[in-house]
């Protein structure tokens, strides 16, 4: 993989940006420290605050990468925030990884901290990036009590049951379509070397498998059960909607940066937390969820293109032997990281339609569980159209912030696109907006707290 594939990667992929110490205006009073956990937090406060405090939860940060404290999504975000009066708060947390058992009680330390040295906040508003999102939605729905309304930007909503599982679909096909005699382990790895071994094996049968038209039909096969769009990084060239040779090349990319990172290396590191492997295919129906893929069409032409049998190719990916979960830690990630649907509080989310690391699906389980859990009249859900992971613009966000606002201060949610565009150009008027009215099709593989996934039960823990 080349070094400006290896930049965007890992650019998109870890969504935690660094911010500066200053922008363009200094805070009226910054403060920073380090909680008993050893996380980092950072308070910007500005001497007009309008009495909200935004709590900001940061995305995902792999073990040995750097962690700091956050309080905003980017600094011309942060800056905007800052002038218009809110304080802006943020913890790193005290472990990198699928840290939601550490990242919680840091970041509701960190609101502690900011009561104490500027007191009790008119209003206080939970909101967090990617891997963030995910942290937010916990805060949200676990201490509702402490926050008054939530924002996830480009979340990963689903929750951790359902993203370890819908992560596991795309390299079980990958494996069985390309390297269908080999022993490429997918789950229960020892360590982070034999994950990032297993990775280099598969990630090489995908590169010499993208030379071919059989291999580049199964590689969108593959690319299809994580529902990664033809269209996934704002440097890609843009394909036209019947375009399928560039639509697979696009996604060819992303799927080797989802080799590279999540199911291997990011999937060990979370396997360790939760003492064993908590995801499983037993009981998947791959047809069922092909046919319900939002790149459906594109498969089924590529298929036509290399005169290969999408049928046949199926019936191997279902009758191919299973992967079970370790039922203690399946149980560990549903206790910890899956989500109840129970709001008590409004919650906007908002989403780019052309995101491969956290597919727009996701939002679907989300509403999926809110439905479940009775608040679906909190929850509001909202779509930029574009390519990319969390790639808002500064006014798309500060518009999302402020419709989040609005519905707090009026009780009625404003959310269409119309309305989200308007504010997004008041806010940055030399940059187009791009809120779209959009329906994102069904997470491949929902669970939940509420009403869990009705696929066959985790058993015995298999390779």
């Amino acid at each position: 993989m080349n070094s400006r594939i290896l930049v965007l990667l890992a650019a998109a992929l870890l969504a935690t940006p660094v911010l500066s110490a200053q922008a363009a205006t200094t805070p009226a009073e910054r403060v920073e420290g380090q909680l008993p956990s050893g996380a980092a937090y950072l308070m910007d406060m500005p001497a007009n605050w309008n009495g909200t405090v935004m709590l900001f939860s940061h995305g995902y940060s792999p073990v040995g990468a750097p962690n700091p404290a956050q309080d905003a999504p980017s600094p011309d975000v942060r800056q905007r925030l800052l002038d218009a009066g809110y304080a802006l708060i943020g913890s790193s947390y005290a472990t990198n990884g699928w840290a939601v058992t550490d990242a919680v009680p840091d970041q509701l330390a960190t609101l502690d901290l900011f009561t104490e040295r500027f007191g009790e906040a008119r209003r206080t508003i939970a909101w967090g990036q990617s891997y963030g999102g995910f942290v937010t939605t916990a805060l949200a729905e676990r201490h509702a009590d402490r926050f008054d309304g939530s924002l996830s930007i480009c979340g990963l909503v689903q929750g951790g049951v359902a993203n370890w599982n819908s992560t596991l679909d795309p390299v079980f096909a990958l494996r069985t379509l390309l390297a269908p005699d080999s022993d490429i382990r997918l789950t229960g790895f020892a360590d982070q070397a034999a994950a990032r071994s297993a990775a280099g094996v598969l990630s090489a049968k995908v590169t010499e498998a993208q030379q071919t038209p059989e291999g580049r039909a199964r590689i969108a096969l593959a690319a299809a059960l994580h529902n990664i769009p033809g269209h996934n990084d704002p440097s890609q060239p843009v394909p036209g909607p019947t375009d399928w040779d560039t639509q697979q090349a696009n996604q060819y990319a992303a799927v080797t940066g989802l080799i590279l990172y999540p199911a291997f290396s990011w999937r060990q590191e979370a396997e360790t937390r939760a003492g064993g492997n908590p995801s499983w295919n037993t009981g998947v129906d791959y047809t069922r969820m092909l046919h319900r893929s939002s790149v459906y069409k594109e498969v089924t032409e590529l298929y036509k293109e290399a005169g290969l049998s999408l049928r046949k190719d199926l019936k191997a990916l279902n009758s191919a032997p299973r992967i079970s979960a370790d039922a203690k830690a399946t149980a560990w990630m549903s206790r910890t990281s899956a989500f109840t649907g129970r709001l008590a509080d409004p919650q906007l989310n908002i989403h780019t339609t052309g995101d491969a690391l956290i597919p727009v699906q996701a939002e679907s389980a989300y509403r999926r569980a809110a439905t479940a859990g009775g608040s679906g009249a909190l929850l509001r859900q909202a779509y930029v159209d574009g390519p990319g992971h969390c790639t808002f613009t500064t006014g798309e966000t500060v518009a999302a912030v402020r419709t989040l606002e609005h519905r707090l201060d009026t009780g009625r949610w404003d959310t269409s696109a119309a309305v989200l565009n308007s504010r997004a150009e008041q806010e940055d008027p030399a940059t187009e907006a791009r809120y779209v009215t959009y329906r994102p099709t069904e997470y491949p593989r929902p669970y939940d707290v509420a009403r869990t996934h009705t696929s066959t039960p985790p058993g015995a823990a298999r390779p």
